[in-house]
């Protein structure tokens, strides 16, 4: 991690979150499936519904995380990872155990009391990653959506 830097995201890096999450859609086996567009990412960031936190390695972005706060009925506020991919040419290199601690870092600076997200069942190496950073990885509960 020599030159790699991680900072809160600002309005001009959208484009790359965007472009980074598509590369996540890919990964994730889903290629159409980001429909958001530019315009969405920034007016959600602009009203405060968005966060990001990047990673560069020479201005150049290569890794991200994307949250936003939410409420736990059961535990209080929390933060929900919305997004979190570092491209393969920086994976195990630290990169995304420096992202993940970042959010955990701002979660509770931010007086959350819980950190929840997703990982794709099949994905060991990220199951795997989360585990050995202390997560429990819920195997009992279902995912529900509606898409409108």
């Amino acid at each position: 991690m020599e030159n790699i830097t991680l900072r809160k995201a600002n309005r001009s890096d959208l484009y790359n979150i965007r472009q980074l999450v598509v590369e996540l859609a890919v990964f994730e086996k889903e290629p159409n499936a980001v429909v958001a567009t530019l315009e969405n990412y920034q007016n959600a960031f602009d009203s405060n519904l968005i966060k990001s936190i990047i990673a560069e390695d020479e201005s150049v972005t290569i890794g991200m995380t994307l949250f936003y706060d939410t409420f736990s009925t059961w535990r209080g506020k929390m933060l929900y990872l919305e997004d979190f991919y570092v491209k393969s040419d920086y994976r195990s290199k630290g990169v995304g155990s420096a992202l993940f601690k970042a959010v955990i870092n701002e979660a509770q600076a931010t007086d959350c009391k819980m950190m929840k997200w997703q990982v794709l069942d099949w994905n060991k190496g990220a199951i795997d990653f989360y585990e050995d950073k202390g997560a429990t990885i819920e195997r009992e509960w279902y995912n529900g959506k509606i898409i409108f």
